[in-house]
């Protein structure tokens, strides 16, 4: 601990208390002598706008979870795992069952639960999907309704199991629907079931789904729930009860079913309701332009505050709330740590994006509409930056692993191969062989004096060019690859047949020794088919051999094994601590 330092808490390890706690590491000064702590209830953060993808059983069940001692390894944050029930802002402590903890400046994250309106029954016999937990309780539920139908001899009692409504019409809602409509024809398969007899209902109060979205997107998302997945969706339709095997619509229709998965409705999380902040809508925490509290140290952030910007709009709750409104409390913590004066928050939201199933999605991406895979694609990358963020190299591995090649009900051609990987370690004799042969054109090259005399020749080459001169202009060359040829390669022939050689026996060597496999795979692609453009590449399997190492093919029985974790590792490092440390081995 250090000397007369000020504690500066943050209280919830969500998508805005992970950024607040980054933030701070990141710009704090030493002269600010400051001891920064993140508490929550679990050792973990959890990926809650994926959620969707565990319960319906397509990734791995910890494909959501970043454990804390992971995303803050080589930071000065401290983590504590406890589940505070008071906070004393007079006496500026928080209070739980074990223990108190005395903070100087507090940063409010602890997010929402789910809203459920009054709604007799809901509570008690419907599904929520808002916690890592609920997404495992939904999964098993599922199986359990298949497992239960396919024994049930009763065809009401049968259809009643094999009815699936989700309700709320939402982005968590249809993200959950259109993962459940793949999920349920695996099912369909595995338990003999006739995909005739599954219903899926996405029930909405409002006259339309996504309703915070442009109308031509709506439309395309109807579409494909309805065409693609066989959704029906049901608007203008709120549930007005909800018993343990059934749910009524608008307090005249009964459908008959054993599982309903609330996600029509959020508020601030109820865990601390009688603490004296203000509250509004959503019993979300009243906050002014600086995510500041009516307590001078006291900030709240994300879903659990109610920020209100220069139009009087409240910002909605999405993940890029969190992580605007936790960056500007975190720097005010600091502003107020150096007597500054406080910044004003200028949350900049870029867009939005809702996946339907694996294979499509829709998106806004400021004022830029798409649908379908450039949709998807931005999805994906705006989940890597995130995960690149708070994790590097590592969590990104994670979590192409589990959307690309761990994905568990396949549907399509393409993800049905993308799991028959083979084990690295048979690309061994391949990859050796490869480095020989790159090795020993290398050194063929300069046996054959390239080091001494120009041995290139371009497009006006004459007929007495001798057997050792290489052409790199051929019939079937390009013509802007001869331009360049010409008036770029031959004029500097001696230049590029060092780098040439340079680069044939830097190849050979790495894929021998299996040193940076991944990038020499790619250098090696690009070489063959710069071969290919000019003099026809006659041999073809350097290309075909070079493809298959990029699966990292030096991680077995190569340097690979021990250099990437240990650069993934120096690189964290050096984000977190702002120098590099030679000596990381964990």
């Amino acid at each position: 601990m250090k000397k007369n330092s000020k504690k500066v808490f943050i209280l919830g390890a969500g998508y805005g208390g992970i950024q607040a706690a980054l933030t701070l590491q990141k710009k704090k000064k030493k002269s600010d002598n400051i001891e920064i702590y993140i508490i929550d209830k679990n050792p973990f953060h959890t990926l809650l706008t994926e959620l969707h993808e565990v319960a319906a059983n397509r990734i791995d069940d910890k494909g959501v979870v970043v454990y804390l001692k992971d995303i803050f390894k080589y930071t000065d944050v401290n983590i504590i795992q406890d589940y505070i029930t008071k906070i004393d802002f007079e006496k500026q402590e928080l209070i739980s069952e074990k223990d108190n903890y005395a903070y100087d400046y507090l940063i409010m994250g602890i997010g929402s639960e789910p809203q459920f309106y009054g709604i007799e029954g809901l509570e008690e016999n419907g599904l929520t999907l808002w916690s890592y937990k609920d997404a495992l309780k939904i999964k098993d539920h599922i199986i359990s309704m298949f497992d239960k139908a396919a024994k049930e001899k009763d065809p009401d009692i049968r259809k009643s199991y094999l009815t699936f409504a989700v309700v709320g019409g939402g982005f968590t809602g249809t993200e959950m629907v259109g993962e459940l409509a793949l999920w349920v024809k695996d099912l369909a398969e595995i338990y003999n079931i006739d995909l005739k007899e599954i219903r899926l209902m996405l029930i909405e109060a409002l006259p339309k789904i996504l309703s915070i979205i442009d109308d031509s997107l709506i439309s395309k998302a109807v579409k494909y729930l309805k065409n693609k997945l066989s959704v029906e969706i049901l608007t203008d339709s709120p549930i007005t009860k909800v018993n343990k095997d059934s749910f009524v619509i608008n307090n005249k229709e009964t459908i008959k079913s054993h599982t309903l998965i609330w996600t029509g409705g959020v508020q601030a999380n109820n865990c601390l309701i009688e603490f004296d902040l203000e509250k509004g809508k959503g019993q979300r925490v009243c906050v002014d332009e600086y995510t500041k509290t009516h307590y001078e140290n006291v900030f709240a952030i994300g879903d659990f505050a109610l920020f209100m910007t220069e139009d009087n709009k409240a910002l909605p709750a999405l993940v890029e709330t969190a992580l605007e409104t936790g960056k500007y409390a975190a720097k005010n913590v600091l502003n107020l740590v150096r007597n500054k004066e406080l910044e004003k928050a200028e949350p900049k939201l870029h867009g939005i994006m809702v996946s339907v199933g694996k294979n499509y999605a829709v998106a806004d991406i400021m004022g830029i509409k798409m649908s379908g895979l450039p949709a998807l694609f931005m999805k994906h990358m705006v989940n890597i930056h995130y995960l690149f963020g708070i994790g590097g190299f590592e969590l990104i591995g994670k979590y192409l692993k589990n959307e690309f090649w761990g994905v568990k009900h396949k549907r399509g051609i393409i993800h049905r191969h993308m799991d028959k990987l083979s084990p690295t370690f048979l690309l061994v004799i391949l990859r050796l062989y490869l480095g020989y042969m790159w090795l020993m054109s290398g050194i063929d090259k300069i046996n054959n004096d390239w080091l001494k005399y120009n041995m290139l020749a371009g497009s006006n080459a004459d007929a007495t060019t001798g057997a050792s001169i290489m052409q790199l202009v051929s019939e079937h060359t390009p013509g802007w690859y001869a331009w360049i040829v010409d008036t770029l390669i031959i004029p500097n022939a001696m230049l590029f047949q060092k780098l040439v050689i340079i680069t044939e026996i830097g190849l050979g060597l790495a894929f021998i020794t299996g040193t940076f496999t991944f990038l020499a795979a790619l250098v090696s692609i690009a070489m063959n088919i710069n071969f290919l453009l000019s003099t026809g590449l006659n041999d073809l399997w350097f290309l075909i051999s070079s493809i298959p190492m990029l699966g990292g093919a030096g991680r077995a029985f190569g340097v690979d094994h021990y250099l990437m974790p240990y650069l993934m590792r120096q690189w964290r490092h050096f984000v977190r601590k702002r120098k590099i440390k030679i000596n990381l081995w964990k």
